[in-house]
């Protein structure tokens, strides 16, 4: 075999330029050390840069020893970051699959803020012998550079500009010029390990009496912490200190006679409180439940890749199915990966699992902080825990012996990532049970058509929970046609029977969820005189308007506005509040019902960390009667005493300009009626709509998935979408809309020949450029191309947008004019 003595790396330089391998020579004293995966610094550039990087490939250097200038490596990071050879492959396997970079991949395998960043250190030259005279000579302004570096040995760039209330920059030149102050480098990273101190006893706790006897009695704190310690042999310093009422100056004065010590060891930080969760024991399975088991343990007893869709109705307990499966796994000492859509609005199935498997769960979301994630992945990688629950994300989680991927919900939106990569969480998750001999279990009462056209043809084994756990019927659904309402008289946000049903339910002190799925108080502010609507000075989108702190906001940049008493455009005073929101059902459920607890549940009364658990605790324990929310409602909630649930709106997803609008109306209508009659009450649902007549809206009524599948199958057949087609979304946009509109047609026209002139490509759809649904968000315009192929031709595809798209994008594109492409998209607006 052949010596290794280079290797390829990724280096984060921060742009997509150098998004490539570099060789780098070993060094000779880390020749046996360096291995596929770990973490290095190197120097690039002309400049010499120092950067992190990792390597990704070993080579011998065969063809490459006799090029000069080929650099080597500066070091290796020991910081217990580094990623395996099946990592590095899922990297490679992410840049080809969705056309990211390297290290947009990588950034998806690591913990984030351990990414190393460069700050610029300042230090007075070792060589000026005498800084006295050195003050003295360099009057003004450069005296003062020098005396806060004389009484700091190593300043920062930032420490500089907090402590100097003036612009040093030439001053500090012309220092640096002199050589009379160095600057250096550093690499750091936001994230550092966090150490308790263990204090423990240095003899044998059966000699503690002869060692009390040979002390001074005065010295009755040293012995009453010798007294806890022996029993103990060791604790953490902070406990210590607080169990015995000390200082610690007692604590080194026992250091210094040798009876105790103190060491640092690492300590995990959790983002939940395991001593606040009481453990509970497994239910048993229904009939139903066990069959579904039986199926998918088969296949992971006897390491199969196998993919099953779990479609279970609302109520059915395929949470409880996935513990079954969760405690059968790691029992075969293998770890589990169990995805929910938004962990944030899920905390009730995280509960469920903490309750079930304690410690042994670790917990990953986006609200964590950076030294939590950090702990938590770090406990992953080391094998110390076999369970992870997380969002979209926790995909990534380093887990080295997979048995099971779990995706609750699979249908949801939020398992598409808008970012780089702009990754499908279930491609991920096939990709890494196939690699581990995996099985991956996909859940939801209201699958996506795509995943259920896989099932239809085979490709996923379906298994399906067709009655409630506990038996209970599935609640009565009526719907209401507001235009029947307006007709007759009636232009509340309520109908007639939804308000009837909403006096008897609170008298009979049973709960209520109202849904509505659009935030604020009033949709828009319009002028009655002229017409004018208030909108984003940076958006093409109005105003929604916020009661609570009466302000108009851009719910797409966070742009804020007063309302004006008057109308800009003709100074009519007639500006009207128009369209409803949850703040404006909130405050009518309030009149209408004073003496009843109302809460509401949206992005704006839960942005505080820690805000929705405590409205859903309060629900939980009956202390909120009336339960106003957007779709956060809708996902996975269980409460015993809700026993009517409203949906004001089912148009709203209806009406959106996408292929999807019927799918999403059925899932969101189908999910959020699943929160009624859970337990032993009876539930109701009203539904108000103005297209009762829509097949999305009546098979959801009659809680039939299939009816509405085979309708919505055949409509995505004829007009061409997934999952016989495949989509490609391409957007340009920048602030000059003539010059988006030239790069967009000079984009279209290079796709449209690239595709004309193959001659192995079957049908396919060019649209537009066309202005977006969106024209302007953040300043910027706007254009799209959309484009429609075989599903069969989807390589070929992919080879022509990476050319035109990535490649050559530079060449296609105005100066300042932007392109963003996504070859899966869930959105087309």
């Amino acid at each position: 075999m052949d010596c290794i003595k280079y290797c390829n790396i990724v280096v984060n330089t921060g742009t997509k330029v150098t998004d490539m391998l570099y060789t780098y020579k070993i060094p000779k004293g880390l020749l046996e050390e360096i291995k596929i995966g770990d973490k290095v610094i190197v120097p690039f550039g002309k400049g010499n840069k120092l950067l992190e990087g990792f390597v990704f490939e070993l080579d011998s250097g065969k063809g490459i020893e006799k090029v000069k200038g080929i650099k080597e490596i500066k070091d290796l990071l020991n910081d217990d970051i580094s990623l395996t050879q099946r990592q590095v492959n899922l990297c490679k396997w992410l840049k080809s699959t969705y056309l990211c970079t390297y290290y947009e991949a990588i950034q998806c395998l690591i913990p984030r803020g351990t990414a190393l960043k460069k700050k610029k250190i300042y230090r007075i030259n070792d060589r000026v012998l005498n800084r006295d005279n050195l003050l003295e000579n360099h009057l003004g302004k450069k005296s003062r550079v020098l005396d806060l570096l004389s009484q700091n040995p190593r300043v920062s760039d930032n420490d500089l500009r907090k402590k100097l209330d003036y612009d040093f920059s030439k001053e500090l030149k012309s220092l640096i010029e002199k050589d009379i102050i160095i600057v250096e480098e550093k690499l750091y990273s936001d994230i550092n390990a966090k150490y308790k101190k263990i204090v423990k006893v240095n003899f044998d706790p059966d000699k503690l009496d002869q060692i009390i006897s040979s002390m001074s009695q005065s010295a009755y704190k040293q012995i009453e912490v010798l007294k806890v310690l022996a029993q103990a042999e060791q604790m953490v310093l902070r406990d210590i200190l607080k169990r015995t009422k000390t200082s610690r100056s007692v604590i080194n004065a026992l250091i210094k006679k040798g009876l105790i010590s103190i060491t640092d060891e690492k300590e995990y930080r959790s983002p939940v409180n395991l001593k606040k969760i009481k453990r509970d024991i497994p239910n048993d399975l229904n009939h139903e439940q066990r069959a579904a088991y039986d199926n998918i343990i088969e296949m992971i007893g006897s390491k199969r890749n196998e993919i099953f869709l779990l479609h279970g109705v609302t109520g059915s307990g395929k949470t409880e199915v996935y513990m079954h499966l969760v405690d059968y796994v790691i029992g075969n000492g293998e770890q589990v990966i169990i995805l929910v859509p938004e962990i944030s609005l899920t905390p009730q199935i995280v509960e469920k699992f903490l309750k079930r498997f304690g410690n042994n769960v670790a917990v990953l979301h986006s609200k964590l902080s950076l030294g939590e994630r950090y702990d938590q992945w770090m406990k992953i990688n080391n094998g110390e825990i076999s369970i992870v629950i997380g969002a979209r994300s926790a995909i990534f989680a380093p887990c080295h012996n997979l048995g099971l991927i779990i995706i609750d919900e699979e249908h949801e939106s939020s398992y598409k990532s808008e970012m780089n990569p702009k990754y499908c969480t279930k491609d991920v998750a096939q990709y890494l049970c196939k690699e581990s001999s995996a099985v991956l279990l996909l859940g939801s009462a209201t699958p996506s058509i795509e995943s259920y056209y896989e099932a239809k043809k085979g490709n996923y084994k379906i298994l399906e929970l067709n009655s409630r756990f506990n038996s209970k019927p599935l609640p009565r659904v009526d719907l209401v046609d507001m235009r029947v309402e307006l007709e007759e008289g009636n232009k509340s946000i309520f109908s007639r029977k939804l308000y009837e049903l909403m006096k008897d339910n609170l008298l009979n002190k049973k709960q209520i969820i109202l849904f509505l799925n659009r935030r604020g108080h009033s949709t828009f502010v319009s002028c009655r005189s002229c017409g004018y609507v208030l909108k984003c000075k940076d958006c093409d989108i109005s105003l929604t308007y916020h009661h609570k702190n009466n302000v108009a906001k851009c719910h797409y940049c966070g742009y804020r506005s007063t309302v004006p008493q008057t109308c800009p455009l003709c100074n009519s005073r007639y500006i009207k509040f128009f369209g409803s929101g949850t703040e404006k059902v909130e405050e009518y459920v309030k009149k209408l019902f004073p003496s009843y607890r109302t809460k509401r549940l949206d992005i704006d009364t839960t942005s505080q960390k820690g805000k929705l658990e405590k409205i859903i605790e309060a629900f939980e324990k009956r202390e909120i009667d009336i339960l106003i929310g957007t779709q956060m409602v809708a996902k996975g909630l269980d409460f015993p005493y809700v026993t009517l649930v409203g949906v004001l709106s089912a148009d709203l997803t209806l009406n959106l300009p996408d292929y999807k609008a019927n799918e999403r109306t059925f899932q969101l209508l189908t999910q959020v009626a699943g929160r009624a009659g859970r337990h032993d009450f009876k539930g109701r649902v009203i539904i108000q709509t103005y297209t009762p007549d829509n097949y999305a809206i009546t098979s959801s009524q009659q809680h039939n998935y299939k009816e509405f599948y085979n309708k919505e199958i055949d409509l995505r057949k004829e007009f061409c979408y997934p999952p016989f087609y495949g989509i490609i979304n391409i957007i340009v946009l920048g602030k000059e809309e003539s010059l988006v509109i030239k790069s967009s047609n000079i984009i279209f026209q290079k796709i449209q020949n690239e595709i004309l002139n193959n001659k192995n490509l079957n049908d396919f759809q060019l649209l537009g450029p066309n202005p977006a649904i969106h024209n302007k968000i953040k300043s910027f315009y706007r254009w799209q191309i959309l484009l429609k192929y075989q599903s069969i031709d989807h390589e070929i595809i992919k080879g022509i947008i990476n050319y035109i798209c990535k490649i050559n994008r530079s060449k296609y594109l105005d100066n300042n004019v932007h392109l963003i492409f996504d070859l899966k998209p869930y959105n087309i607006f």
